[in-house]
């Protein structure tokens, strides 16, 4: 017998307008283009997002299948404003690997 028991994990459950608030914006860069090819897209979310709340919010807006998140918090870098030093803010990206046949056209509005 085993020493750990298995919890089910519970299933997310968003309004409509947190799965609004969840997805900021798709990330248009040459690096989100390449991995456009590997049925991925790259989404701007809020540092508090999890990867279940981004799954649960794609899914609910695109009405797709969602294989996987992937989660990366990017600090803001340092730059120059009239020559006082000025500080980007921080965000964060998830990389939503979609299942086989689901697409996203980020093109169009939602």
């Amino acid at each position: 017998m085993s020493r750990f028991r298995v919890i089910p994990r519970a299933e997310t459950r968003l309004t409509r307008q947190a799965m609004y608030d969840l997805i900021r914006s798709p990330m248009i860069t040459e690096k989100a283009t390449a991995v456009s090819e590997h049925n991925q897209i790259i989404f701007k979310v809020p540092l508090t997002a999890t990867k279940r709340e981004v799954k649960a919010a794609v899914e609910g807006l695109f009405s797709v299948k969602v294989d996987a998140v992937n989660t990366i918090r990017v600090q803001g870098k340092l730059k120059r404003v009239r020559g006082r030093p000025g500080r980007r803010s921080d965000f964060k990206k998830a990389i939503v690997t979609l299942a086989e046949g689901s697409r996203i056209d980020v093109t169009t509005g939602i």
